[in-house]
């Protein structure tokens, strides 16, 4: 995969200038935000659709930065509804701090969001970016509570995955991809464009993710595979497998959150033998292509290159 340099070092000092606080606690997660730093995927994906569309980097600065406070808000929360110990090999934050202050510091994100689209120039694209990151938000959250309420109820089904995933990844995505088309006011077919491509490589990014967690490799995951299972969560090769004809064996193991030893073994041995991991990697690429052909409609150019490369690399992304 390759992509055009981008300012990314502008983006890092840009955080860190936005997260600062006088409050020390609030100033060391932000600083642990910001150190950790990930791929980076949402802002470069802000970078790369302003320069699609022509516009300047210098316009994108603060846009990606609301897209990532967006995000880190978001794991800063999930975090602590998923008990995890450790985001990206440091210490969770409601672990080191406490759930009262990592749950203050992701609305503290929210807030510091705020003021950087009011900060924006032109008063109708504030006005239509505050509405899109807000409905973003609230997708956000019903994609996390309808997952549980999948699993409670066990209400399994490829529509409820398909509204899960759009909601934890889809969705935050698909704004990165179109918030730069809202702000330089380009054309609705553009505009178009973009949203279909965010929100199918959206699905397709987090389809993959979702594979990895129970075909991957647990020296490159550097974690268990089967974590899904232990939660309850019935991802897209595992609802082949509730499909299938041992669609209730593996029902109990989901119910149990594969609790039994040995459980996430036969999951594994049944998705090997049904093919249903084959069938998984199909659909990605299916929804990865389809991205692509969204493209088509924007002017060729190095940073649409790029978002295609975003694209087909989840085809082939191990971790």
């Amino acid at each position: 995969m390759s992509l055009p340099p981008l300012p990314l070092n502008v983006f890092e000092d840009r955080l860190r200038q936005v997260l600062r606080s006088k409050v020390e606690f609030i100033e060391l997660i932000g600083e642990d935000l910001a150190a950790a730093g990930g791929k980076r995927l949402r802002p470069s994906l802000v970078y790369l659709a302003t320069r699609v569309l022509g516009g300047r980097d210098e316009q994108a600065h603060d846009l990606a930065v609301a897209i990532e406070l967006l995000h880190s808000a978001s794991l800063l929360h999930d975090d602590l509804l998923d008990n995890a110990d450790t985001r990206r090999g440091r210490e969770t934050a409601f672990r080191r701090f406490g759930n009262v202050v990592s749950v203050m510091s992701g609305d503290y994100m929210l807030s510091k969001l705020l003021v950087l689209l009011a900060g924006l120039q032109g008063p109708a694209a504030v006005q239509i970016l505050t509405r899109a990151f807000g409905e973003t938000a609230a997708a956000i959250c019903e994609g996390e509570v309808l997952q549980f309420q999948v699993a409670a109820y066990g209400d399994y089904s490829h529509a409820n995955y398909l509204e899960i995933i759009r909601g934890k990844t889809g969705v935050l995505i698909e704004l990165a991809l179109v918030a730069p088309a809202l702000l330089l006011n380009v054309p609705g077919e553009q505009q178009r464009a973009l949203r279909t491509f965010g929100r199918e490589y959206g699905l397709a990014f987090q389809m993959q993710d979702d594979l990895l967690d129970l075909a991957g490799d647990e020296a490159t995951l550097g974690k268990p595979v089967g974590g899904d299972l232990h939660e309850g969560k019935a991802t897209y090769p595992v609802l082949l497998l509730l499909a299938g004809p041992d669609g209730a064996e593996v029902r109990d193991i989901l119910e149990r959150r594969a609790a039994q030893e040995g459980d996430v073994q036969r999951v594994l041995a049944l998705a090997e033998a049904q093919g249903v991991f084959e069938a998984s990697r199909a659909e990605i690429d299916r929804r990865s292509r389809l991205a692509v052909q969204a493209l088509s409609a924007l002017p060729a150019s190095p940073a649409r290159d790029g978002l295609e490369s975003l694209a087909l690399f989840e085809i082939q992304r191990v971790k």
